[in-house]
């Protein structure tokens, strides 16, 4: 405000509600006064956004020669923007100094100008640094084991740190609950949500507010995919407001508008929170299945920060990125030194095991920069077995065929996976990069893989992931295996006895490790413990029972079938999901004949085929042909989607034949 030479004439600045713009250029004003300069106030929200109406309110500026113009929440006069800055600022006496306040971001034509080098200076405004934060804490009498926790919970931010300040004084001097870790809390999250984010519009608007503060990053997809085909327009809202920062995949609000806004919904409305969670999981969750093998850490990464706040994530990841992790090319070297590694850190054997796969698999694995220098490297592999590969040559992969023989055979088509090997800094298997990765590419496989039978992770046998990999459907499989001397536990999941992926209706516990929805929301209605898994040939005899037992009930519920994921995972019944079947048939070239000739043996229930052949008049022979035709498709249909996990669409409705 003294006018220094070289320093910018107009000073920009802008930031979030409540971050100090206003007491700014209150002090400024101060300063200004002080120094005997003549202060003009502008105030945005009380100014007509016209030309003609701030060109009177600037007017005094024009008379006195060295004055300061300040600008007040600007925001609400953005149209005015390209006109403040050709045509307003430019003829202000030479010496005028100008301070601009806003919640925007200045339009990108101000720095593109070259008119503007050096007059302009833009400035963000933020949070506190923790010192300052601290000490204003201090100064509002806040207790000093609550101080980590305040920073933490409002990141610094002025406003939101004054209010949650002022709750927990309250409730230190009422004598209220525990404040040894206080949450943003809705007596703090309510008048910060109106001064961060205002009143939206309407519903959808806030919808779209709602679905920006669960997600990690808001896409005009996920918009479209929760809140229908308004999505990319409410992403162009979103994309303006000031407290949203835009990325390279999309939109995310600022932290503190992030735990405000959602705050607020699990309060106002915990049924709506745990709906619009399912949504929003359901999609990221088929982004997962279609995803390429490049972005799965990615995805996976954000199914991860959708459940940030569950304690399993929270214990077992020492950092939430959500990102993908730093992959190294295949260069001469790196291969080398990951087995110095892995011959460090878990020993000969390992190596030896490692280096075989390591050419068998090369692609397989995952290596990751651990520093500067080409020795700083580790990673995780993922091995993909079909049977028996490996169960000669390296114990652990004989151990995880052995489990499959006992608990579930591998059938045709399919193949098992393996996580081992993850070696980083410190080589003790605990959280870090390369356990986030080697465990976010487990997800990603179980969820997009469709030939996946088993999945397995091979680590320590010291109790310290066992609680997290249940709740990623990982159970610990019975013995260990000693390489090295280190003992090693399997962890296993049968993929085929989990609730179909396809669609987003694997509920959460499985893929995250946290329930969404309030205490006692409702889980999934059976466990891979209820699953029993049937070989090709059995399922086949088990399809032939069902279609001969389909009007007898009670030998029906006897069926193998009524165990299987096919049944277990969608709410039909044996009988609705044979039905169906039948019901395909017409949509097969030609399937018209043996549609008729399965439900005048199996639904109708002829008392014997030759019955059926004359009901339906036809030889005896041909009739045979056709049920024989019908009964092999009835059977491919329903092992097909047994093996991926879709369901069967519901059975016709017979009542108009």
């Amino acid at each position: 405000m003294h006018g220094a030479s070289g320093a910018a004439c107009v000073l920009y600045l802008h930031g979030p509600e409540g971050t100090g713009k206003s007491m700014l250029l209150r002090q400024f004003a101060l300063e200004a006064r002080a120094a005997g300069r003549i202060v003009v106030r502008v105030d945005g929200r009380t100014t007509p956004a016209t030309a003609d109406a701030f060109t009177r309110a600037v007017r005094p500026v024009t008379r006195e020669p060295g004055a300061v113009l300040l600008v007040d929440s600007f925001e609400h006069c953005r149209s005015l923007e390209g006109w403040l800055r050709e045509e307003c600022l430019p003829r202000l006496p030479w010496g005028t100094v100008a301070v601009v306040a806003s919640r925007h971001e200045p339009d990108p034509h101000w720095p593109a100008d070259p008119g503007w080098t050096g007059l302009l200076r833009v400035l963000p405004l933020g949070g506190l640094s923790k010192p300052d934060a601290t000490a204003f804490l201090r100064q509002r009498g806040v207790l000093p084991h609550l101080h980590d926790a305040l920073l933490e919970s409002t990141g610094g931010h002025p406003l939101a740190l004054a209010l949650a300040a002022e709750a927990a004084v309250r409730t230190e001097t009422g004598g209220g609950a525990d404040c040894a870790d206080p949450p943003l809390g809705q007596d703090a999250a309510a008048p910060l949500l109106r001064r961060l984010v205002g009143t939206p519009p309407d519903e959808a608007h806030q919808a779209a507010l709602d679905v920006c503060a669960q997600a990690r990053v808001t896409s005009v997809a996920l918009l479209r995919a929760v809140l229908g085909d308004q999505g990319e327009d409410l992403f162009l809202w979103l994309r303006d407001q000031p407290f949203v920062q835009t990325t390279r995949l999309g939109v995310a609000p600022h932290a503190l508008a992030r735990e405000a806004l959602r705050a607020d919904l699990c309060w106002r409305d915990p049924a709506g929170f745990a709906e619009l969670h399912r949504r929003i999981r359901g999609h990221l969750l088929e982004r997962t299945r279609l995803a390429p093998a490049s972005r799965v850490l990615e995805t996976v990464g954000e199914l991860r920060f959708l459940h940030r706040s569950g304690r399993f994530l929270a214990e077992a990841h020492g950092r939430l990125s959500g990102g993908r992790a730093e992959e190294l090319p295949r260069a001469v070297g790196h291969e080398a030194a990951l087995i110095r590694r892995i011959r460090r850190q878990d020993g000969p054997e390992s190596a030896r095991m490692a280096a075989h796969w390591l050419r068998e698999q090369p692609e397989n694995f995952l290596l990751q920069p651990l520093g500067p220098g080409e020795g700083a490297v580790g990673g995780s592999a993922w091995l993909e077995l079909t049977p028996f590969d490996g169960e000669a040559e390296d114990p652990v992969v004989a151990a995880a065929w052995a489990h499959t023989r006992k608990h579930g055979p591998v059938r045709a088509g399919e193949h098992i996976g393996l996580a081992r090997f993850h070696v980083g800094e410190h080589g003790d298997h605990r959280p870090s990069p390369v356990m986030d990765a080697s465990l976010g590419r487990i997800v990603g496989e179980i969820v997009r893989d469709d030939g996946l039978a088993w999945a397995f992770a091979v680590l320590r046998d010291d109790g310290f992931w066992d609680s997290h990999l249940r709740h990623h459907a990982l159970e610990p499989t019975a013995g260990t295996v000693t390489v090295d001397g280190h003992r090693h536990r399997l962890f296993a999941c049968d993929r085929r006895a989990l609730p179909a992926v396809f669609g987003g209706a694997v509920n959460a516990p499985v893929l995250t490790g946290a329930a969404p929805g309030p205490p006692g929301s409702a889980q999934d209605p059976f466990t891979a413990a209820d699953v029993l898994v049937l070989g090709e040939e059995e399922f086949a005899v088990a399809v032939l029972s069902a279609l001969r037992a389909l009007r007898r009930p009670r030998e029906l519920a006897l069926n193998p079938l009524q165990r299987s994921r096919l049944v277990l995972a969608h709410g039909m019944a044996l009988k609705d999901v044979v039905t169906s079947a039948i019901g395909s048939l017409p949509l097969e070239r030609g399937g018209d004949k043996g549609y008729r000739a399965a439900t005048a043996a199996y639904v109708d229930g002829a008392s014997t085929q030759a019955a059926a052949a004359r009901r339906l008049g036809l030889p005896f022979s041909t009739y045979r042909r056709h049920l024989a035709w019908a009964t092999r498709r009835i059977t491919r249909v329903m092992w097909e989607h047994e093996l991926s996990g879709t369901p069967l669409p519901s059975p016709p409705d017979r009542s108009r034949r």
